[in-house]
């Protein structure tokens, strides 16, 4: 048996194993925030993830752009007097695209994080609540610009190749830059919203699903029935289009851009769309913000 006293015994005996402290600039929160923005952009695309994860974002980034290459073939070929189709009217046509986009990523970048819990390591300091909700909703943003940017930059580059007028192909092309810009924010608030709101990604993506396309075809049937007829709208049809995300962008492109939605406003009717336009904005963030607050008090 040992002949040492029984507390030396129990003392402990450090090893240098060859840890040393961090001495290097600490760059802080907004670099914090750019590398979140940009791994969940990149997420976004299911790029840094599993081959399965790929399929359904550059599946629908295809069909954003395979009929716009093939437009542009046609036009060039033909030689139109003018382009087939406008920026902001290509968006119009493939809203179900971009909500399926959105309902298949928004809960990747939001409910996955809270459905595995670790939102509580991105929390902690020095990354604040906040920090975190704006990164994620950057990066949805600019993936949802993505998706509707590329067709429009074809759309764009095909219509100088067929040598139509370069001001108003521009002034075009700025439009659909502003109509997607716009329809990309609103978008992102009201998909990160819903899907901070639950973390199982199947009740995300049904809401989301649900929110947009059940908000379009109410609002589409009910200006049907309110209007007098095709290009006859009531000051009540009007009013109507506050009802969908999709609708309300374009009336607000209209509105800002003076054209080149299915009618042009009024300014009293423009800014009543233009005040509900901020203030849903304002809300969903509102929301997304105080969703994260409550799960950082645990």
């Amino acid at each position: 048996m040992s002949d040492q006293p029984h507390e030396q015994r129990r003392a402990g005996v450090i090893h240098d194993i060859g840890y040393r402290h961090y001495d290097g600039p600490r760059l802080g929160r907004f670099a914090i925030w750019q590398a979140l923005v940009v791994s969940s952009l990149r997420h976004a695309y299911g790029l840094g993830r599993s081959g399965r994860s790929k399929v359904m974002p550059i599946l629908l980034l295809a069909v954003m752009v395979v009929p716009v290459a093939i437009i542009v073939g046609i036009e060039t070929a033909l030689k139109f007097d003018k382009p087939p189709l406008t920026q902001v009217e290509y968006i119009s046509l493939l809203q179900a695209v971009i909500a399926l986009y959105l309902a298949s990523q928004a809960p990747q970048l939001f409910s996955r994080d809270l459905r595995y819990r670790s939102i509580v390591l991105y929390l902690a300091r020095p990354l604040h609540r906040t920090d975190y909700a704006l990164a994620k909703l950057t990066s949805l943003i600019l993936a949802l610009m993505i998706l509707m940017g590329l067709p429009m930059v074809i759309l764009y580059a095909g219509a100088l190749l067929a040598k139509f007028d370069f001001t108003d192909m521009t002034k075009q092309f700025l439009s659909g830059l502003v109509a997607a810009l716009l329809l990309a924010i609103l978008l992102a608030a009201i998909g990160g919203l819903i899907s901070a709101a639950t973390p199982r990604r199947g009740f995300a993506v049904a809401a989301i699903i649900a929110v947009l396309i059940v908000s379009f075809t109410a609002v589409v049937t009910t200006t049907a029935i309110i209007n007098d007829g095709p290009g006859k709208m009531t000051p009540t049809g009007r009013y109507v289009n506050l009802g969908s995300p999709f609708t309300l962008v374009e009336v607000l492109q209209s509105f800002l851009l003076r054209g080149g939605g299915t009618f042009e406003p009024t300014t009293s009717q423009g800014l009543v769309f233009a005040a509900v336009y901020v203030a849903l904005l304002a809300v969903c963030v509102w929301g997304v913000n105080a969703r994260y607050a409550k799960v950082a008090r645990g």
